[in-house]
């Protein structure tokens, strides 16, 4: 059984604020096969966000040249909980798109890693609601009477929810809302997801985002046929990382995943993981691939 991909690049995202390396920066795996079709392994630890978008351009650009697939995994939603697009007023026919489109403009991330995202959590909260919710969770500094450090109340029936359809189904995974502290996926994905669209305008057709472009369902070589790149949503906590001797977490995290699905494509098994269970409910198949995403892996 032929492979779907030639390599597996896993993205560790990071939303901080200043140049960092180590722990709780960004970190890019790489698995790929050398010339006796052996799989290796590469990390790479660029201190900026910006820094990581150029390598990560070069690593596609490299495999583009010798005509190999790559399947790219972000650690991060590239989606929002359902109803997001319209309690924004975005137009078009694709939620997932208009979202990406509208916090492409809002955002502002500089090469020293400064940038706006509270400002951006603010002010959309101001659109939304005129109030600090649904996004919370900043330094007491950045507060503002649309933004708070802390969670001001919990969501209700006539709010937008607070979890996708994926995060429950992960267990454990955080609210993209959570902008700040341990584990805030949100504002790594109001700073992730310009990076990503921009990748994908770079490439064009070359590079589908999964499951909006790909639909959420199981892919063949034949589903892939032209396709350069496939981006998608990881959840590296879901494979138990042991750390090797000098790895640190991160580091061993992005290794793990990216030889997780490696094995799972070798043993032909990884086409069958973009589709949902046979059991899943229509409703939720079709709010990932319009608006939510899905995390690779997951069973629906």
């Amino acid at each position: 059984m032929s492979r779907l991909f030639s390599a597996y690049v896993i993205v560790d995202w990071s939303a901080a604020a200043k140049p960092s390396t180590g722990a709780d920066s960004v970190w890019i795996g790489v698995a790929k096969r050398d010339v006796r079709f052996r799989l290796t392994f590469e990390s790479h630890n660029p201190a900026t966000r910006a820094e990581a978008e150029k390598l990560l351009a070069s690593i596609l650009d490299d495999f583009k040249k010798r005509s190999e697939r790559a399947l790219v995994g972000f650690d991060f939603p590239l989606g929002f909980p359902r109803g997001f697009a319209k309690a924004l007023n975005l137009a078009g026919e694709q939620p997932w798109r208009a979202v990406w489109d509208q916090l492409d403009k809002m955002v502002k991330d500089k090469a020293d890693n400064t940038n706006n995202r509270f400002g951006v959590g603010s002010e959309i909260n101001r659109r939304m609601t005129g109030g600090p919710f649904p996004f919370w969770g900043c330094p007491p500094k950045d507060a503002l009477t649309t933004l708070q450090p802390k969670r001001t109340r919990a969501h209700g029936p006539d709010d937008l929810p607070e979890f996708r359809h994926a995060d429950l189904a992960a267990k454990g995974a955080a609210s993209i809302w959570k902008l700040y502290y341990n584990g805030s996926v949100g504002g790594q994905a109001i700073l992730g997801i310009p990076a990503v669209r921009r990748l994908k305008l770079a490439r064009g057709e070359a590079v589908k985002a999964y499951p909006f472009e790909t639909g959420f369902k199981a892919l063949t070589e034949a589903d892939l046929d032209g396709v350069e790149v496939v981006v998608t949503e990881v959840y590296p906590s879901l494979y138990k990382a042991q750390a090797l001797p000098g790895e640190v977490k991160d580091q061993a995290q992005v290794r793990v995943t990216a030889e997780h699905f490696a094995k799972l494509d070798e043993a032909g098994k990884l086409g069958a993981l973009f589709g949902p269970s046979k059991t899943a409910d229509p409703a939720v198949v079709a709010d990932a691939e319009s608006e939510e995403g899905w995390i690779l892996g997951v069973e629906a």
